[in-house]
């Protein structure tokens, strides 16, 4: 959604002929992008807000319903806090100008140039959602990512980095950040890839997610249905691709069938460029039902349009402001191959 709040000083003349004209197509590239899923739509769950900030209270589950004998009074169950994450909103702003000569050179109709700067405006603030979604699930290893100007924090509710072995529930650790023979099998120089190796690591990974514990230490049993992969490993997504697409299982002659066919949403992340194998694995259903990835909208694109006396030009300005943060990390896993594998110790090998 765009707001257009009311026009700043007299706009008159031929300046405010373009005004309505411009407006509609800035609503119209609105309308055209709103259409299309980005990765903000597609992998967090976005919410509006009216504070300055939000709070994720991260709770245990009700235990399974006790039994009462006939006339007692049932069992009173509670929740215990166990931890809150705290995600602050973010101003963002953008203006454009059009100059007075371009205005007064126009035949009819909208500039040419000021229409598409219109566009891109608009292009411009749904690029800067998707983006900062992007970089916070590519720096999840990380406490924060610097993004124009601000930091993001990347950490889960716990204060570690969102993908992590050492995340502590119940005064135990679990892990959703693995290495291990993902795309490839062997050793050495005779390390090749492998389809077969990619469908057991996917069977192996998704039995590890399922297993992933509330705070009562009981599983979740949540299923992952999303793989995130980066945009320059072509063929790591082809043998995604072919793994999710397939149903027969590949590299034998047997015709077993393919238990990942079509139990898999594939999500390529423009802006994660790696130097080894490595995807994510996320369930859509815990990433809403635990408010996984979060994105809080405190004030949609406000856009403001007036002439600058100074110089002639008309400048149109926009701002908005947003929250993003993780509220879990039991929602979401990282694997990466052995030959990428994080020398740390941040990652278990599955």
């Amino acid at each position: 959604m765009i707001v257009f709040s009311r026009s700043t000083g007299d706009i008159v003349g031929p300046v405010g002929q373009y005004e309505t004209p411009i407006k509609m197509v800035i609503e119209h590239e609105s309308e055209l992008l709103s259409a299309q899923i980005g990765i903000c739509q597609q992998l967090f769950n976005v919410e509006k807000s009216n504070h300055y900030a939000e709070t994720i209270i991260c709770q245990d589950e009700f235990g399974v319903f006790s039994h009462v004998n006939e006339g007692d009074d049932a069992v009173r169950d509670t929740l215990i806090e166990s931890y809150a994450k705290h995600i602050e909103h973010i101003q963002f702003m953008k203006e454009f100008a059009i100059s007075a000569e371009m205005m007064e050179d126009a035949n009819y109709g909208v500039p040419v140039d000021a229409k598409r700067r219109a566009e891109n405006f608009t292009r411009a603030y749904y690029k800067t959602m998707n983006t900062i979604c992007e970089l916070a699930l590519i720096n999840g290893t990380e406490n924060g990512v610097a993004f124009s100007g601000s930091n993001i924090d990347t950490t889960a509710p716990d204060g570690l980095p969102l993908f992590s072995n050492q995340h502590i529930s119940n005064n135990f650790y679990q892990s959703n950040y693995y290495s291990g023979d993902l795309v490839c099998t062997g050793t050495g120089s005779d390390r090749k890839y492998s389809v077969e190796t990619l469908e057991q690591a996917l069977t192996k990974l998704g039995i590890l997610f399922r297993n992933l514990k509330d705070e009562s230490g009981e599983p979740l049993g949540y299923t992952a249905d999303t793989i995130i992969i980066p945009a320059n490993r072509p063929m790591l997504e082809s043998m995604v691709r072919r793994v999710c697409g397939s149903p027969g299982s590949l590299g034998n002659g047997y015709n077993d069938i393919n238990i990942h066919c079509g139990n898999w949403n594939l999500v390529v992340l423009p802006h994660w460029q790696t130097e080894n194998d490595t995807l994510m694995l996320m369930s859509s259903e815990a990433n809403k039902n635990l408010c996984g990835n979060m994105f809080f909208n405190r004030v949609p694109l406000t856009v403001t349009n007036w002439v600058d006396h100074h110089s002639g030009n008309y400048i149109w300005n926009g701002r908005c402001r947003f929250g993003i943060g993780f509220g879990s990390y039991k929602h979401i896993l990282r694997v990466v191959d052995l030959d990428g594998e994080d020398k740390s110790g941040n990652t278990t090998h599955f």
